[in-house]
């Protein structure tokens, strides 16, 4: 679990740092979308790994979510969690589950069409009818409705809840505990949960008022 969410971390980093080239560069942004889409080592195998790694992540949370339940069947008479634990450690499972259906909505809107312009229909040149790169049109498309941006928006809120406990549990949980360094990867994960996810949601803001 905690090994498969540090590779979706570096992940979450290196889609905000591309996706944010739009907002500062558009040619940027097409020429290094152009290179991850038609890339084969990108596209053959790194593709195929982060697939793997957002199913594997989501069934070891729900299996380890069940294990927890079924380890006291019987609940107690009187349980304060608050006490125990915040909101964000007793909820990951709903979290995560919230990111995953999202994950439908960004495959429909980027993930599908793509995979059937380049495999379907055999376009590989990423190009528009208009012969310049398609790439960041088609994301700016994309943000026009208020309706799918206020999504975009709740879904990186619930994906900063997620990171809030995820990304120090991770060190936890291969064993990286020091009363000198635990505090400092505390306060990383929580700049790291509020930087990327507000990364996101300013992208489709920005796009949603400059379209």
């Amino acid at each position: 679990m905690a090994l498969s969410g540090f590779f979706l971390l570096v992940f979450l980093l290196q889609h905000c740092t591309i996706n944010f080239l739009s907002v500062i560069s558009p040619a940027s942004f097409n020429n290094v979308s152009h290179f991850m889409g038609t890339n084969p080592l990108v596209q053959f195998a790194l593709q195929p790994v982060l697939a793997f790694g957002v199913i594997f992540h989501l069934a070891m949370g729900i299996r380890l979510e069940l294990l927890n339940r079924s380890s006291r069947p019987i609940k107690y008479a009187m349980e304060k969690a608050s006490e125990n634990a915040n909101w964000m450690s007793r909820n990951m499972i709903i979290t995560g589950i919230m990111i995953f259906l999202f994950f439908g909505l960004h495959f429909y809107d980027f993930w599908f069409p793509e995979l059937n312009t380049k495999f379907i229909m055999g376009d590989m040149s990423g190009l528009n009818p208009e012969g310049g790169f398609r790439y960041f049109e088609e994301l700016q498309h994309k943000f026009i409705d208020p309706i799918r941006v206020g999504l975009y928006v709740i879904s990186f809120i619930f994906l900063s809840l997620h990171l809030m406990h995820g990304f120090q549990s991770a060190f936890q949980s291969v064993g990286f505990r020091h009363n000198k360094y635990t505090p400092i990867i505390k306060k990383l994960g929580t700049l790291y949960a509020i930087a990327i996810p507000a990364g996101f949601v300013f992208i489709a803001l920005f796009h949603f008022i400059n379209h």
